[in-house]
């Protein structure tokens, strides 16, 4: 009972106290307070200390193989939170289940002139445009090498701003050779609608192209490591289907469903955030995300892997997404409106 009242007055105190807090700074300045802590945390102890709530949920029963890997629940982390793998491990005291770093480029790039990220408070929704800010793939390797590695860690990998598309592969495969003995698996992202052109990558030959390079590299070494798709939640059915068959024509290993939504129906957020450039997440990309994940299910008979991601705010989006066809789950945005609790939440609820 004690530890019961533990947790709901942790969770009151970051809802009343500390989102109110990061909520009066600009959402990226509040992204790295809250990180900048994190780590000061873990480094303290503090994320072990029995004064601290235990976010972890150990049961054998939440484990979930795929890809080869062994996932001890299946909520992970989303790429964009942590792009430099620069808090691997005190993101994994948060009780996550796998993380996913990125995106990550072969040259470090500033990203898109800042302000960047917008906070759409009644919609329970952030619009960001960061544009794959990032110290660049070197750096990332690093910062691996130095941590601990105790969950599954995926690498998201994209091209440069600057690289054209025709030369786009060349980036792909320049991440994909350097990270490959770091990360435990791969996600190609060509769905970001923050790099100019970077969708036009979605078309079956442009992936084609892509996969064919980075199965090549693949094929040469010691260890197969699955390399999965992150697209849109903004494709056609007809595009979806394309998807599908390209998926199993070629290989590859699984989807993640779905990126941010260039679609801003049904906001109630004033308009001048409405309107900012950039791909939208949260509450509002929730359905969207679920229906693109139960399209793929049913057209593969359940064949493609799944990790579904968009507008999980609580155990039942989790759930939502698991019965829609998803293997696995990642958080994001419901992780900076909701707290930490969210994942244990989740595994809790699993497990009920």
């Amino acid at each position: 009972m004690k530890k019961k009242r533990d947790k709901a007055t942790f969770a009151l105190m970051y809802k009343s106290i500390i989102r109110p807090l990061l909520y009066s700074m600009p959402p990226e300045r509040a992204h790295y307070f809250v990180t900048g802590w994190l780590e000061k945390f873990y480094h303290l102890g503090l994320l072990q200390s029995p004064i601290t709530p235990s976010f972890k949920v150990n049961d054998a029963r939440l484990e979930r193989k795929l890809f080869g890997l062994t996932f001890p629940n299946p909520v992970g982390l989303a790429a964009g939170f942590d792009k430099d793998a620069k808090w691997i491990d005190s993101l994994t005291e948060l009780g996550f289940g796998f993380l996913e770093i990125g995106t990550v480029t072969p040259l470090a790039q500033p990203g898109n002139p800042k302000p960047r990220m917008y906070r759409l408070v009644q919609d329970e929704a952030l619009i960001n445009r960061m544009g794959f800010n990032n110290d660049g793939v070197d750096a990332a390797v690093e910062r691996i090498k130095n941590g601990k590695r105790s969950i599954p860690l995926g690498g998201n990998i994209g091209k440069n701003k600057v690289t054209p598309n025709d030369e786009a592969v060349r980036d792909y495969e320049v991440c994909f050779e350097k990270l490959y003995d770091h990360v435990d698996y791969f996600t190609v992202n060509v769905s970001s609608p923050n790099t100019p052109g970077l969708r036009e990558l979605q078309g079956k030959d442009e992936l084609k192209r892509i996969f064919d390079a980075l199965f090549t590299i693949r094929s040469k070494q010691s260890k197969e490591k699955a390399v999965l798709l992150k697209i849109a939640p903004d494709l056609e059915k007809a595009q979806l289907d394309d998807i599908v068959d390209l998926v199993k024509e070629n290989g590859i290993d699984g989807l993640i469903a779905t990126n941010t939504t260039l679609d801003r129906s049904g906001l109630r957020s004033p308009k001048e955030v409405v309107n900012q450039a950039g791909g939208l997440s949260g509450v509002p990309v929730k359905n969207k995300s679920t229906e693109v994940i139960r399209h793929i299910h049913q057209a593969s008979d359940g064949s493609i892997p799944i990790i579904g991601v968009g507008g999980i705010h609580s155990a039942d989006d989790a759930l939502e997404k698991l019965n829609a066809g998803a293997s696995l789950v990642q958080l994001y945005t419901g992780f900076i409106y909701e707290g930490p609790w969210l994942i244990k939440n989740i595994n809790k609820r699993l497990l009920a």
